[in-house]
This record gives C-alpha cells, structure tokens and sequence, in this order.
C-alpha cells in the first residue's frame, strides 16, 4: 500500500517518494519561545507526531528536526516588559514547552536546534547568498533580493507583480526593493548581537530555519511541515534562499496543516482568543485533545470550543468503556461455541480500512470512522453477553482480539492510550491529569458500591437507590451489570 501525501508546492495528492528510502528527513518550523504554548501550536505538533508514527509503523527509518526560535523581537518585548534578558524568558518558556510536550504525548524530535546556537550556520548561508548576487548588504543590514530568484512565488502560488501591488509590503529605505526580506539585521541599542562580516547584528527570520536544516538535514529534505499561515512569506522565503544557494530543491513535499479557530476567527496571541494547551489538560485528560485533532481533518481547518471537547470527552469515553467491558466479560460464566467468531475477520478489515485511510493524505477522520465501528462490533458481543449473563469462548476471544488491535493501533500511530492499562478504571484514564479536587475518591467510591450492593441483596432498595440518587448529584452514575456495578463520569 503506498502512500499518497497533499504537497502544497503542487497542489495535488502525490505518491510519498524518499530521496533516499527507507530515510526519511523531516523538518517543521517550532514555536517562538515567549509565551505558553495554545491548541494552535498544539494541534500542528499533534499532526506531524502522527504523520512522524505513521511513517514509522510504514518501516521508514525518519530523522525529525523541530527548531525553536529563542531570539526574536517578541522575546526581547517580553524581556523588557519583565527587567530581565532575552535568555531567561526563552529558557523559561522552552521548558515549559517541553512540560506541554510530555502531557499532550507529543514524542521529542531527534534534534530541536536554538537559534543562537546557529548562528555561524546562519552567516554562512548569507555569505554564499551574497557571492552568488541573491543577496546584498546595506548599513548594516543585509536582504535577499526576490528579484534576483524568478521562482519566487511558487509555493504560495503568488506571482511579483501581485505581490509589488499589495499594500502589506513596507517599503525600507535601506532595500532595494520593497518585497526584499531582511537575511541580517543590524544591532539596535538594548538588543541581543552577534559579530558579523556586516558588524554587530541577529539573524532575520526567515533565514533561520535554512541554516538549520542544512547543519542538520542537509540541503535537499523530504518533508517541509507547518501551520498554513506559514506558506507565505516564512516558507516561500525558505525557499528562495536555500534554492538560490544550492540549485537543488529544497524540500520534496511541502505540508500544512489547517489553522485552529475559535467562533470562525484564527486562534493567535494577537488577537487574544488564544487557549494554552495547559488550560486544556488541567480540565480534559491529553488524549482527548489528541481526539478532537484527529477527528479533523489535517488540512482544513478546526473550530475550537469547549462544547466540543465535551463531544470528543464522550466519544473518548465510548471507547475507552468498550477496552474495559473486556474485564467484565471475563467475570461472566463462558461455555463452548461451535465455530470461529466473524469478529475476527471484521477486525482483520478494520485494520485494512484504518492504514488505508491512513496512507491517502493522512485521512484520519475516516481511519476513525474504521475504529468507531469496531467498536460497534464489541458493543454488540457486549450487549448479547450481558443480557444473556454469560459469554462464549469464541466471542470473548474475539473481543479480545478486537481490544488489542485498538490497543495497538491506537497506541503505535494516534499516541493515544498510552496510560491504558485493562485493570484501571476508565476514570483513572480520563481524569488522571485532573485537579486532585475534581477527582472522586476511587476507594470510597468502591466502598460505596459494596454498601448498595450489600442493601440490594438484603433487598433495602430505599438504601440502595439513595446511594445511586446521591451518587447522580455528585456527577457519578452506576451501571449494574451481570459482571458487576460498572460507574463514569456524567
């Protein structure tokens, strides 16, 4: 089954090809490090983790660099507002980074270079621009010149005299043109520098991620990635110096996921609408963010509400209830069937479904869709088992079987379920990252359960329905079932 991948540069649907199988080198742009990371940030880490496990499962041997942009005017704002330098917010905000990271089980990247450890790496690349007439320096500053590079464009599909038109580009007295792009800016007073052959000064933006991917990569990748605000002008700029410099392509496959939103309108610090993914797991268990994510598709866009991390929280909830009920089937009696149970070619099929969905562009509503019915198919073994009070041997082994691809599937490619464990109860899954006050006490609660059951049997049901009624007012509902008092979350 190959693998067929959007790439931006194109606009098409292509066949995954490697410049070198089975290596595979990806390089996404990371965060700018002086404020918390939100769902914005955390969705496009989500995305490429899952594109990074999924090319893994396929036997690609994958090399993952994620920068972190450590110097920047945003950062050096922060500083000032706090009395303090650069370093020491970009410290802070990358360990915090990586606390994020670990909750939302986002896997670290191979190497996660700084920009200030590139520096030289970075001067390098603008000295070859320089000889090579791409670029020039002016008082101290030095810009690429987009004249000079005529495939400039061809990512974002935009064209030079469209772009000379629009009213966004400022002009520069120190540029030659108004749509050439600062390689090396000039230091101000205050501000952080480094020695340059244009004097004292700091990389400019977009020129930090070349230098980067070719210390680390080298000059030809096979997978760009990033947020779709990044196409234009951060990787069309990309683009234009890394080819100007070497001749080769830059990158194979350009990908970009689809911006986060909330009520129509992009999720950014500037606009204040933004929620860190910090507020997120201290209210929802990590996994569940992971599913709203990947219920959407990579490239379009996902509208952020709270009702919806409610909807993903009870569809989170239906699966994980289906892995446990595998523990209460094993308690009912079990007799012989004739036969094999047609669960598990069903399962064979799900498994078929999911890497197919997988392996067209990355489809992972629709590889959902697959792992929604397998469940489906548990619940109905479930459902027949119940009623009956017991099972057979052949549909608890189908079960079973059923389980342990979801276990596994879920596990190795989504990241989800990775603190599953079939003798926890699922509320030890979904509220472990919860404030200790928002988390019912499990064994009083188990002794609770005794308590009513004990008043069922002796049939003292005013007892025992007041337990359940009690229980309700606090966000508890019981379940009885012939394999025991099943309880969740409402």
């Amino acid at each position: 089954m190959s693998l067929r991948i959007y790439n931006t540069l194109t606009g098409r649907v292509e066949e995954f090809v490697p410049v070198d199988p089975p290596k595979v080198l990806i390089y996404t742009c990371g965060v700018t490090v002086y404020d918390d990371s939100h769902v914005g940030h955390g969705r496009s880490l989500i995305v490429f983790d899952v594109l990074r496990r999924f090319l893994e499962h396929l036997g690609y041997k994958v090399r993952f660099v994620r920068n972190f942009t450590d110097v920047d005017d945003k950062i050096i704002n922060r500083a000032r507002q706090e009395c303090t330098d650069f370093m020491t917010i970009a410290n802070r905000y990358i360990a915090r980074y990586y606390e994020d990271m670990e909750r939302i089980r986002v896997k670290p990247a191979d190497v996660e270079p700084r920009v200030t450890e590139h520096i030289q790496e970075i001067i390098q690349v603008i000295k070859g621009l320089i000889e090579k007439g791409y670029a020039y320096e002016s008082g101290g500053d030095v810009y690429f010149s987009v004249l000079a590079f005529p495939e400039y464009g061809k990512l974002s599909k935009r064209n030079i005299e469209e772009l000379e038109a629009g009213a966004r580009i400022e002009p520069s007295e120190k540029k030659k043109n108004p749509l050439d792009f600062a390689l090396w800016k000039s230091a101000k007073a205050g501000e952080p520098a480094w020695d340059s052959p244009w004097g004292p000064g700091r990389p400019g933006w977009h020129t930090e991620c070349v230098g980067m991917i070719f210390k680390h990569l080298g000059e030809t990748i096979d997978i760009h990635g990033g947020g779709l605000d990044l196409v234009f002008p951060h990787h069309e700029n990309e683009i234009a110096q890394a080819e100007a410099l070497t001749g080769k392509p830059f990158a194979r496959y350009w990908v970009h996921n689809g911006l986060v939103t909330v009520g129509g309108q992009k999720m950014s610090k500037s606009l204040g609408n933004y929620i860190t993914l910090k507020e997120v797991y201290s209210k929802y268990h990590p996994d569940i963010l992971r599913l709203l994510v990947l219920f959407t598709h990579y490239r379009s866009p996902l509208d952020f509400s709270w009702e919806k991390m409610e909807e993903t929280k009870r569809a989170y909830e239906r699966l994980i209830n289906a892995l446990e009920d595998l523990e209460l089937l094993k308690k009912l009696p079990q007799y012989e069937e004739k036969g094999t149970h047609p669960l598990f070619e069903r399962v064979k099929t799900f498994e078929e479904e999911f890497f197919k969905a997988l392996s067209d562009d990355f489809n992972t509503p629709q590889a959902l869709a697959s792992v929604y019915n397998l469940v489906s198919e548990l619940n109905k073994i479930k459902n027949i088992a119940f009623s009956e009070g017991k099972v057979s041997r052949s549909a608890l082994s189908a079960y079973e079987f059923g389980v342990n691809s979801l276990i596994k599937n879920l596990r190795g490619v989504f990241g989800l379920l990775e603190d599953y464990k079939p003798e926890c109860e699922v509320r030890r899954v979904v509220e472990r990252e919860l404030a200790p006050a928002q988390v019912v006490d499990e064994r009083l609660l188990e002794l609770l359960i005794e308590v009513r059951n004990m008043a069922r049997k002796e049939k003292v049901f005013q007892i025992a329905d007041h337990i359940r009624e009690r229980l309700k007012e606090l966000g508890i509902a019981l379940e009885d079932t012939p394999a025991g008092t099943k309880w969740k979350r409402l």
